[in-house]
């Protein structure tokens, strides 16, 4: 049962990062699509897991679902890496150095963020 959750959250998880792909172009060689992405994924996350955590009344199931289905096929690290790796090859090297230093601190911070929010929110309701 767990694995047909993850494959159900994995599956709508792939189709909307499909298509914010499609809805996303850039012709400038930064990879954008994937670092909003990617950065949204942080903070959905956080918040997700955190909110989960503080509600013993949500079922684990929804983690499976939610995060690690959803959330884990929406954002993508290997993308991130190959994308990377092609910014390097083509002598973009400040470009990718910005794409790495954007997408891991402004990742952890955001993760922060929706960690903090789960929090504030869970507050306000006491």
């Amino acid at each position: 049962m767990n694995l047909l959750l993850v494959m159900i959250g994995g599956f709508f998880g792939a189709i909307c990062r499909f298509s914010l792909g499609e809805l996303i172009h850039t012709n400038n060689g930064f990879p954008l699509t994937t670092i909003l992405i990617n950065l949204s994924g942080c903070f959905i996350l956080g918040w997700f897991l955190t909110y989960v955590s503080l509600n013993k009344k949500i079922r684990p199931e929804f983690t499976l679902i939610i995060g690690t289905g959803f959330i884990g096929s929406f954002t993508t690290f290997s993308t991130f890496s190959v994308e990377t790796l092609n910014l390097f090859h083509e002598g973009l090297v400040f470009m990718a150095v910005i794409y790495v230093l954007t997408s891991t601190g402004l990742g952890i911070l955001l993760a922060y963020a929706g960690h903090n929010l789960a929090i504030s929110k869970k507050r306000e309701v006491m």
